[in-house]
């Protein structure tokens, strides 16, 4: 009797054990498992932004249609000028004189190494981006063009611990008030910025 009630102990030492190592090591693995996928996101939002930006400099406004954005990005053309620096000014090498503007493929410039058809989906889980476009007044009575682009927690970071989900969910909704990460937006201007800027 007295070594089964060892074994029983031992055992729920091991258990107890085992579990205690698990609530320190769940969140460190956690957290380094949201960083990668953030990172990842991260670099998504910042070529959704560009080719956002490139669309409204050739067009007059942003897109909310992926479908649009990569059709332009596989497509379209730029204007890039050719600038030549003069030889005898010494002290402003960026002042230069224009010589040619060019058009050159948006695709082969900007987006060489990056499959442009996976820029809608969220990375890791495939998830679909959310994304839209405006117009807002600013306070000043002008009428500007704004995009966002948003890829949710629940979706990004799908399949790791629920409950650290909603705590860093709660986190998020506190500091940046959207529990995932943005760039734009289309109730305010904000310069294209993203909220882990």
């Amino acid at each position: 009797m007295r070594i089964a009630i060892q074994i029983v102990l031992v055992a729920l030492i091991l258990v107890f054990s085992y579990l205690l190592y698990e609530s320190i090591q769940g969140p460190i693995r956690f957290k380094a498992e949201q960083r990668v996928r953030y990172d990842l996101g991260i670099e998504r939002l910042k070529q959704i932004r560009t080719a956002q930006v490139i669309y409204k400099a050739e067009n007059g406004k942003y897109t909310g249609s992926f479908d649009t954005l990569i059709h332009f990005i596989k497509e379209g053309k730029m204007k890039v000028v050719r600038m030549e620096i003069d030889p005898n000014d010494t002290i402003d090498f960026s002042r230069g004189v224009a010589k040619d503007t060019l058009l050159v493929s948006i695709k082969d410039s900007l987006f060489k190494d990056i499959n442009v058809d996976s820029l809608r989906y969220i990375p890791v889980t495939g998830g679909d981006i959310e994304m839209a476009s405006s117009e807002i007044i600013t306070a000043s009575q002008v009428m500007i063009p704004v995009f966002e682009a948003r890829i949710p927690n629940d979706i990004l970071l799908e399949g790791l611990d629920r409950q650290l989900i909603i705590n860093f969910n709660y986190e998020r909704e506190q500091t940046v008030k959207y529990a995932g990460l943005q760039v734009g937006s289309i109730i305010e201007a904000n310069n294209n910025a993203g909220n882990w800027e």
